[in-house]
């Protein structure tokens, strides 16, 4: 895309407005773009208010070869050194993260257009996960002794070796959190990185790269290159030796299918249509603020936030109207500062998929309980927090994902009924659960198809249990971030066993076949009453 192809008056435009953070900065963050000089440039544009706040090089696949190549030769020294001593750099990062937060908070805004408070929880991501991986990665990484056939005569150690370079194929949804936090975990792990950010919100990544590389990361051991996915991902995904893709389920299959040509090790956090239960015993003000939040936080583009509300019959007249009443009040707007609770969408093409399926729903017969119209006097991409009732299979919202401020509400008489409609689509990422009975909160979730479940919470419980893996069921993923599989999937296993002189001589059947046979019949029914 060119400067002139990201919007008919691009060149025109003001330069950067009163956004933060300046035309000089973006320019500086740019310069560190690991391309070869003379690439064109594509204007990257700030859903706030419409205006460049800066340029990107247009990568090419030349570019991530040489890219690999340099992140490969840094990678030698970084894998050589002790895990420990990798662990301090995210430490550092942890608070170099939480000291400039006001700088990055700027950036994530102008470039993606959130609301500040949900530009925070990219930075709270940031702090926990650093910290859970410099915390865990020595222990975890550390070569552990196994047991082996003949104890005592064989010893074994598991060793975990980095897989080498890593590519990341970073979405423009969380420009910080999706960039940076895998990374976090494959360095730490020992690799390299090449990335490719987003064109659209290129700058916070880079940002937070330079502040890894003030930690203490060694310069060249992350190589950043923006571009198309055809030209710039594919490359990635054909030189390097494991991918990380967050993304679209259509995207991701064509992902799955390079990796597997490569026989590479990829994983891939993908699409949902994420649903909540609310049960008729609920403490109905809870379950209205909560909903808040799980809907039309990140102005509902966040990968695990809730589409569908299945809701007691009981309760759903009052339910539907106390939590029209307080989306109606959200407060919308564009500044850089707190005090918006929701900000734009990212870009013309998310504002047009909002648009078309509020339309199409409306259309056929669906009802706005709230929202339903942009607001481009805030700024060219805003769009109220919508809520849509009496939805219908033949609506486009009824199974495909909006991915924007849109919700819509499914009354229901058995909570079996609801729990086989939450099941019913091909995408099994995040769900939640509201109740007044956790016991039997729990009891419904665990029926949910859904990597992660969260009672009384929308995502977040869920999503910050570092300690737990995260991830898609069915067409929402393969593979896991976080906990002990969010880091061992970025290392090899390898299994490195010693054999003693007795043992061999145990193990050496020779011309007697059937004394070595009678020999091992009698140590493996002896072996039967070892302790473990």
């Amino acid at each position: 895309m060119t400067a002139t192809d990201a919007r008919p008056d691009a060149a025109e435009a003001p330069t950067n407005g009163d956004l933060r953070p300046g035309r000089m900065e973006t320019d500086r963050l740019a310069a560190r773009i690991d391309v070869a000089p003379g690439r064109e440039l594509r204007d990257v544009i700030s859903p706030l208010n419409g205006q460049v706040i800066g340029r990107v090089p247009i990568g090419t696949a030349e570019d991530v070869a040489a890219a690999v190549a340099e992140a490969r030769r840094v990678q030698k020294r970084w894998a050589a050194t002790p895990a420990k001593e990798r662990a301090k750099v995210l430490l550092r990062y942890h608070d170099l993260i939480l000291e400039k937060q006001d700088e990055m908070l700027d950036l994530i805004q102008a470039e993606n257009g959130k609301a500040r408070v949900w530009a925070f929880e990219e930075i709270m991501d940031q702090a926990v996960t650093a910290r859970y991986y410099a915390r865990t990665a020595p222990r975890t990484l550390k070569p552990k002794q196994r047991l082996t056939a003949l104890p005592g005569l064989v010893t074994a150690r598991e060793h975990h070796v980095p897989k080498g370079i890593v590519g990341v194929i970073s979405p423009w949804n969380y420009p910080l959190v999706l960039a940076v936090s895998d990374a976090l975990a494959a360095l730490v792990a020992g690799n390299g990185i090449v990335i490719k950010p987003d064109s659209q919100t290129p700058f916070t990544a880079i940002r937070a790269f330079e502040l890894l590389e003030e930690a203490g990361l060694p310069e060249g051991l992350v190589q950043i290159v923006t571009g198309p996915g055809t030209a710039v991902g594919t490359a990635i995904i054909e030189s390097t030796d494991y991918v990380m893709f967050t993304g679209s389920t259509e995207t991701g299959r064509t992902v799955a299918g390079q990796a597997g040509q490569r026989l590479i090790g990829f994983s891939a956090e993908l699409g949902g249509k994420n649903a909540m239960i609310i049960t008729g015993d609920v403490d109905i003000d809870r379950a209205v603020e909560g909903a808040t939040v799980g809907c039309f936080a990140n102005t509902g583009q966040l990968c695990i936030s809730i589409e569908r509300i299945y809701v007691d019959q009981a309760i759903a007249s009052t339910f539907t109207d106390r939590f029209a009443e307080r989306v109606a009040g959200l407060k919308l707007g564009a500044e850089q500062e707190y005090g918006a609770e929701v900000g734009a969408l990212a870009s013309a093409a998310q504002l047009e998929k909002m648009t078309e399926h509020v339309d199409d729903a409306v259309g056929k017969g669906a009802r706005v309980v709230a929202g339903g119209k942009a607001r481009p006097e805030l700024g060219p991409f805003f769009y109220e927090p919508t809520i849509l009732a009496e939805i219908t299979p033949e609506m486009d919202v009824y199974r495909e994902e909006t991915f924007g401020p849109l919700v819509s509400i499914y009354p229901y008489t058995s909570v079996e009924d609801a729990i086989e409609a939450v099941n019913d689509t091909e995408y099994g990422l995040n769900s939640s659960v509201y109740c007044g009975d956790t016991t039997k909160g729990r009891k419904i979730g665990e029926q949910l198809m859904s990597g992660t479940v969260n009672i009384n919470d929308g995502y977040s419980s869920g999503g910050a249990t570092l300690d737990a893996p995260m991830g898609g069921m069915k067409a929402s993923g393969v593979g896991r971030r976080h906990g002990k599989e969010g880091l061992l999937k970025y290392t090899e296993s390898q299994t490195v066993a010693v054999r003693s002189a007795a043992a061999e001589k145990l193990q050496t059947p020779g011309t007697d076949g059937a004394g070595y046979a009678k020999r091992f019949t009698a140590l493996l029914k002896a072996a039967k009453h070892l302790p473990r």
